[in-house]
């Protein structure tokens, strides 16, 4: 969610912090500021909007040069975005600068009790209180370090907080709860940040710091306690990806060099799980063989994309495995006291790693007994740190907020862990599990292919900007790819876009059918499937004999379905439970093409966020 940057060393703070921030600014934000220690004091500048606009008021009115300093892009949740809500946020007396992501949830109860002792807070924020509380603290024992921890055992909810003090000007502390923060660790200086992103032009070696901890971070290095104040275990590691990753690389937006990179990232998860005979090898999946073969159901959590990729692994996983697979919705989960034991496998997809409603739902399961299997994009993080077992799938940083790669390779993902359950329970026979392994070694060549014949997709999207509904229908593996591609076009391009499963359209839909509605049908392979493709095909004459304007996704070679389109789009031929792979390619093309078309921010849509930290 929103974007935290912190720093000590002898650069220029305000440099490597608006730096830093123009890095994370995919994380979506609607205000900006920073506070630099220099010449005894605090200097502070925060605007609403985007950075550009702080930009120009640090171009106005320049800050003094400091070398430690904190910066942040805000999400609003408490107070409307303006200037006064946008951090940092200082105490009465200007000395302390606090940046917050989260929620504070006792933040009521803690502003009355300052108001009480004759604060005076200015915003309408949960994170001021922090700024007055740790003024209080520091006061009273002259260490900050010491103060965080103080404040942080009075404080609920999640939080991530990165605090300094005029008072110590060669400190930069920071702490979370339930909210991502990595330091960054270089030569005589270090970073703070909610993302590495931030830092990986100045370092590539980093702390991931854990639950309830406090992080001191000074020139010669950084001291991570408890929230108790004792010494804290923390995780060293190496960034494997470098500043250039997090580039455009010469693409328009970053959504469009993601979609690029599929190829890639599609290889990339596979690499190194595909042993010589053809065999899956998971070796990052220490849940011991026989818990495996006992488990009697599988549950995915997930939220938004991740959510639709666990809807395809559900017919994956029940027809290699012959396991019942449920799907629910992580911010749901918890709520409905869902049915879990030791022989529950429970798969959590997270992009981030750090999704808060997924993340309190994987901790649901552990607390009853579940054993727990993440499959996510972000090494290190706390989804991944608090399951039994992570499937990585290695997308490589993915920036725009409407995800691409990070759903193809949590798909690829599902498809082996499917696999690789059918492997160890006997459900599945070598042979098949090679011949799907064979098709999957095609997929990054056929995602290529795909790619290379947009041009007709990106017409149609153009000549569709008008228009105010577009309508997805799909069957079986079909149907979680139609409500995908209604996602992508919501996200994106700000209109009504809703995906069917095509058997319900004469149970109410096809009443939204009128002349010239857009509709866009996913069709299923004749070959082996052959039920499903009749069945849709006749779907596709129903809704163009009430004036729909069809949009036909099909393989190669299917030309029974050529008099009933519109607009045809071509994909590679490939099994049934793999052709999402293909499939979802050119909605996500058609919904970039068409967002642009209406002059929307592709990157960076409104009232959204790429990593949802709170619930």
């Amino acid at each position: 969610m929103c974007g935290i940057v912190g720093y000590v060393g002898s650069r220029s703070a305000l440099d490597v912090v608006v730096a830093g921030l123009k890095r994370l600014e995919y994380r979506g934000y609607d205000s900006a500021g920073v506070a630099i220690l220099a010449d005894g004091g605090l200097a502070t500048a925060k605007r609403a909007g985007k950075l550009v606009n702080l930009d120009k008021a640090l171009a106005e009115a320049p800050l003094p040069a400091g070398t430690a300093g904190l910066g942040h892009t805000r999400w609003a949740t408490h107070g409307v975005p303006n200037d006064t809500n946008a951090h940092p946020h200082l105490d009465n007396a200007g000395r302390v600068a606090v940046v917050h992501n989260g929620i504070i949830e006792n933040f009521a109860a803690l502003r009355a009790e300052l108001a009480g002792r004759g604060h005076t807070l200015e915003s309408e924020t949960d994170t001021e209180v922090v700024a007055h509380l740790l003024a209080e603290a520091f006061s009273a024992c002259g260490d900050l370090a010491e103060s965080m921890r103080q404040v942080c055992r009075r404080l609920r909810g999640a939080f991530t907080l990165v605090a300094v003090h005029a008072d110590a000007p060669d400190v930069v502390v920071g702490a979370r709860r339930n909210s991502p923060l990595v330091v960054g660790v270089g030569d005589g200086e270090a970073f703070l940040a909610s993302d590495a992103a931030a830092f990986i032009a100045h370092t590539r070696d980093a702390i991931e710091l854990g639950q309830d901890q406090v992080v001191e971070a000074r020139r010669d290095g950084v001291t991570v306690t408890g929230f108790d104040g004792l010494p804290a275990d923390v995780r060293d590691f190496h960034i494997d990806w470098d500043a250039s990753a997090a580039e455009k690389d010469g693409h328009a937006s970053f959504m469009l060099k993601e979609i690029a990179e599929q190829p890639k990232a599609v290889a990339d998860t596979l690499l190194g799980r595909i042993g010589a005979d053809g065999t899956l090898s998971l070796d990052e999946l220490r849940i011991p063989a026989e818990v495996l073969r006992e488990a009697e159901k599988v549950v995915i959590v997930a939220c938004g994309t991740a959510f639709h990729s666990g809807l395809i692994a559900k017919y994956a996983i029940e027809h290699w495995t012959r396991v019942p697979c449920e799907v629910e919705l992580a911010s749901e989960f918890r709520y409905r006291d869902p049915i879990l034991d030791h022989r529950t496998l429970v798969v959590a997809i997270s992009q981030s790693g750090e999704t808060m409603d997924t993340l309190m739902a994987l901790r649901h399961a552990r607390e009853q007994g579940a054993h727990t299997l993440a499959i996510c994009n972000t090494n290190g993080s706390t989804i991944p740190r608090e399951s039994d077992a992570v499937l990585y799938t290695h997308a490589g940083p993915e920036v725009a907020v409407a995800s691409t790669k990070a759903f193809l390779t949590q798909l690829v993902a599902c498809y082996l862990v499917a696999l690789y359950l059918g492997q160890v329970r006997g459900t599945t026979w070598g042979d098949e599990i090679r011949a799907v392994v064979r098709e999957l070694s095609r997929v990054p060549e056929q995602v290529e292919r795909v790619l290379e014949t947009m041009e007709p997709v990106r017409e149609l999207a153009r000549s569709l900007a008008d228009r105010r509904t577009v309508l997805f229908l799909g069957r079986h593996v079909g149907y979680p790819v139609a409500l995908e591609g209604a996602l992508k076009l919501k996200e994106l391009a700000y209109m009504h876009a809703e995906g069917f499963a095509a058997g319900e359209l004469k149970h109410g839909p096809i009443a939204l059918v009128e002349q010239g509605l857009p509709v866009v049908v996913v069709v299923p392979s004749p070959r082996g499937r052959s039920v499903l493709h009749d069945k849709i095909v006749s779907n596709i004459q129903e809704i163009r004999a009430r004036g729909a304007r069809t949009v036909v996704i099909a393989e190669e070679g299917d030309e029974s379905v050529a008099p009933y389109a519109d607009h045809l789009v071509r994909v590679p031929v490939t099994p049934t439970l793999l052709q999402p792979l293909l499939a979802t390619v050119p909605l996500q093309v058609f919904a970039c093409e068409l967002a642009t078309a209406r002059g929307n921010e592709v990157d960076q849509p409104r009232n959204l966020a790429k990593s949802v930290t709170v619930e």
